[in-house]
């Protein structure tokens, strides 16, 4: 289990930051795949070096590894002599990327009894809310896959419940994706004890099971402050404009901080209590979309605020480098949450619909994993067509 000691900074600030957040129970995983990365040794450094914990992918991160040369081009020909279409060889393409990522990882997996060392491959976007097509593909990426430290990625729609639950409950590796909502946090979260519980009314084991909350973060900003400069606009007076423009960049940082309130009191509860005894692991929060959007901002703000005990945050590789290179490492994650409320008050105050803005962002995070889904399939056909090509002429 992790040290959730209540030290507020790192033992050593002279370590590399990704190692010291080990120190404050943080882990850093890599928002990024491409075979090159893990073939190339750079994965094995970041990993050996640079503290590295886990990986996640999705269709977007795919489309462009697939798309930038030819690192997948014999695999794809040899796809196409199987006579395999473009979505079989998207997924062929990607579970071989994520066994090689695992195996990578593994180590770190075992040293961490199953912590850490993880990697995420998602279900298409199309069975979002579809329980029992998330059922059949998870399981299917599951088998596919075919390692202890994969994480099968499920958005946490509230019709997903039943399926997440379920897969939970038979034992897969569960990232929950999507969340934006403290309500929708609060239900996966209460989705996974309940299948550990299940599990350990059966008698089955509970110790090796792990998932992550995937719990989006600069997006929110970035709708709060579009509906914030509105409203600057059409401000009266100075003054009321200067308490407007004082909320921008607050909202997610509030959000996130006020969820990591509550899974704390859930997961230190006397119910959860039991099942630790038994060795089952916390559903960590996983930071997601943390990459800084606005320029105006910090290129570190969601890294440098939410840093804590039990927490994972995915990084894009250049806020691993911004933070390298100029990331402070304290504990953050647990302070300022009268801040935190009062930010959450004022907005709704001002007119701010939360729940709107938190439903508005899933819809619009379901659809834009479609459209990065359609065009990535599109472009494994583009080059389908081309290898075909090219096999063709070598005859």
């Amino acid at each position: 289990m992790v040290n959730t000691a209540n030290a507020v900074e790192a033992k050593d600030a002279t370590k590399n930051p990704l190692v010291a957040l080990v120190d404050l129970g943080q882990s850093i995983w890599l928002d990024n795949i491409t075979r090159d990365l893990v073939r190339g040794g750079e994965l094995r450094r970041l990993i050996e070096e640079d503290g590295l914990r886990g990986m996640t992918s999705n269709p977007t991160i795919f489309q462009k590894a697939i798309a930038s040369g030819s690192a997948y081009d014999d695999q794809i020909k040899e796809l196409i002599g199987q006579g395999k279409d473009a979505p079989a060889i998207f997924e062929a393409l990607a579970v071989t990327d994520i066994q090689d990522a695992c195996d990578l990882f593994r180590p770190l997996y075992d040293r961490t009894d199953g912590l850490d060392g993880m990697v995420s491959i998602e279900v298409s976007p199309g069975a979002a809310r579809d329980p029992e097509a998330t059922l059949v593909e998870a399981r299917r990426l599951w088998d596919a896959v075919d390692r202890p430290n994969v994480m099968i990625k499920v958005p946490g729609t509230a019709e997903g419940g039943a399926a997440i639950r379920q897969l939970l409950g038979e034992g897969l590796n569960i990232n929950i994706t999507l969340l934006f909502a403290i309500a929708s946090h609060e239900r996966v979260m209460q989705y996974y004890i309940e299948a550990l519980e299940d599990r350990a009314a059966r008698n089955q084991p509970i110790d090796r099971i792990a998932s992550v909350a995937s719990f989006f973060v600069s997006r929110v900003d970035t709708l709060v402050d579009t509906l914030l400069e509105e409203k600057i606009a059409a401000a009266a007076d100075e003054a009321a404009k200067e308490r407007l423009r004082a909320l921008r960049g607050k909202a997610a940082i509030a959000n996130a901080k006020l969820a990591y309130a509550r899974f704390r009191e859930l997961f230190d509860s006397e119910r959860f209590a039991k099942l630790r005894a038994r060795g089952a692991k916390v559903q960590r929060p996983l930071w997601a979309s943390t990459g800084t959007k606005n320029k105006a901002y910090s290129d570190v703000l969601y890294v440098e605020e939410l840093i804590g005990p039990d927490t994972v945050n995915t990084l894009p590789p250049a806020t691993i480098e911004a933070f390298q290179d100029h990331g402070t490492v304290r504990r953050t994650v647990d302070q300022g949450l009268d801040e935190a409320r009062a930010t959450m008050a004022a907005l709704k105050e001002i007119g701010i619909d939360y729940d709107a803005v938190t439903r508005q962002l899933e819809d619009e995070g379901v659809a834009s994993f479609a459209k990065s889904y359609d065009e990535l399939i599109a472009g494994v056909e583009e080059k389908r067509e081309e290898q075909r090509e090219e096999m063709q002429r070598a005859r």
